[in-house]
């Protein structure tokens, strides 16, 4: 069983890359707002389109963390190897199946384009973005590797390293800065994929001086077997966060009819939102890596003591971040708040019902993303996919519908989050409680 200390070593790296992530689209996107409003409208439906064809195929290569766990746990680097030169043929092999979704992703944002410009620069943003595929892979594969074996700091410095060029490249790929073209938004598509590149390459070469030159004849014909048992497991697992970020999409949509400045404050909140949930994806890879490791030491009470202090510490942090939310809500809405004073008044009130609305829901998704990812530690993940199906789109986009028909209103639609998010967890802890997971066999 770990203590707290260790949990927190494993854990914090992963948080604050999260984290990273979302400071570089937040700069992405500030950027591209001081190019032109169009682009900055463009980015939003481009950048959603591809990370959802993405997220499948990265959450795919991402569950051999699992595999790589449970070998690393039952102290067999041999086969920790196995698992990374499978989940880099599964990255290969994903790379090229993201090629025919590149025409199918423009066809779907032409459905939904108001104007042949905006068009136009969602398709260069996605375009760009879209066949850079491989480098996610590959980049996730790598992260897999030292990550279920409980190395966590290698990867958060290179997704910093990364996201930081990033930073760097964007006013000089965007605005053309010191001699460089000016792309616009192909700028800040390009930047993103350098810098994507670049960790990929830089994981990909640390990762192969561990294990270039020490495959043997069994570690080859177990790594034929691990890439049918990744997928086996790692397909419902990315199903799994197709079947979230789009649910999470269609409500978007659906709150864009309330009004602009209803629409503009839930925008908003949602920033703030997405500032506060990213970290506890950290915790909940965390938890699903030390549940695995758990498991291939044969320790099921060590792996439900693991899972239990990794959620006391993620719900305690967004608990405690959620609170300040509340407390420094005027300043934190002021960032987005119109000039026009009584138009600001009227987005501040709006803001602040809808921040009351995040804080109870906020503390009921991180207990549930966490609980998942101790569930995905124990290779549950038919049942996640499952209950993330029925939860959301059986249960919660119905009811957003009715409401909408009925009182469609921000904050009636936001309450129908905090019944669907209570429902979800509830299901989640239920089926950790049962146990199922303890008797399914990975390795």
């Amino acid at each position: 069983m770990k203590s707290y200390r260790e949990i927190i070593r494993l854990v914090w790296p992963l948080a604050l890359g999260m984290i990273n992530n979302a400071v570089m689209q937040f700069v992405d996107r500030a950027y591209l707002a001081r190019e032109s409003m169009e682009s900055l409208e463009a980015v939003l439906p481009a950048s959603i389109l591809a990370w959802i064809f993405m997220s499948f195929f990265q959450s795919v290569t991402g569950y051999a963390n699992v595999f790589v766990a449970q070998y690393h746990g039952a102290q067999d680097e041999g086969k920790c190897r196995a698992c990374y030169h499978a989940a880099m043929a599964i990255a290969g092999v994903s790379g090229l199946l993201m090629l025919p979704l590149w025409p199918l992703g423009d066809w779907i944002l032409s459905l939904a384009a108001t104007s042949d410009s905006l068009l136009a620069r969602e398709r260069t943003y996605y375009d760009i973005v879209i066949l850079c595929g491989f480098a996610v892979y590959g980049q996730m594969a790598a992260a897999s590797y030292f990550t279920g074996r409980g190395r966590t700091r290698i990867v958060f410095w290179v997704n910093l390293l990364g996201n930081l060029l990033n930073i760097a490249l964007d006013p000089l790929l965007i605005f053309g800065c010191w001699g460089f073209p000016r792309l616009g938004i192909a700028g800040a598509a390009y930047a993103t994929v350098f810098s994507m590149f670049v960790q990929m390459v830089v994981l990909v070469i640390a990762a192969g001086r561990e294990t270039a030159g020490r495959k043997t004849g069994d570690e080859r014909r177990e790594m034929r077997g691990l890439i049918a048992r990744i997928l086996r497991f790692g397909v419902p697992s990315g199903a799994y966060t197709v079947l979230n970020m789009l649910s999470f999409t269609i409500f978007v949509f659906v709150t864009g009819g309330v009004g602009d400045l209803e629409l503009a404050v839930s925008n908003a909140c949602f920033t703030v939102n997405y500032l506060l949930i990213a970290p506890i994806e950290g915790f909940a890879l965390g938890a699903s890596t030390l549940v695995a490791q758990a498991l291939g030491r044969k320790d099921t009470s060590a792996a439900e003591a693991n899972a239990k202090r990794t959620l006391y510490l993620g719900v305690g942090f967004v608990a405690v971040l959620s609170l300040l939310v509340l407390l420094l809500n005027r300043p934190l809405l002021a960032l987005f708040a119109p000039s026009d004073a009584a138009v600001a008044s009227e987005f501040q009130s709006l803001g602040f019902i809808l921040f009351v609305l995040m804080t109870i829901w906020q503390v009921f998704d991180a207990a549930d993303v966490i609980i998942s990812g101790a569930l995905k530690g124990g290779g549950d993940t038919k049942f996640v996919m499952w209950w993330m199906l029925i939860a959301a789109f059986v249960f919660w986009l119905p009811l957003v519908f009715v409401v909408r028909h009925f009182n469609n209103t921000m904050p009636a639609l936001w309450s129908t989050m905090v019944i669907y998010v209570l429902v979800l967890c509830a299901g989640t802890v239920v089926r950790w409680r049962l146990g199922r997971w303890k008797m399914i066999q990975l390795t």
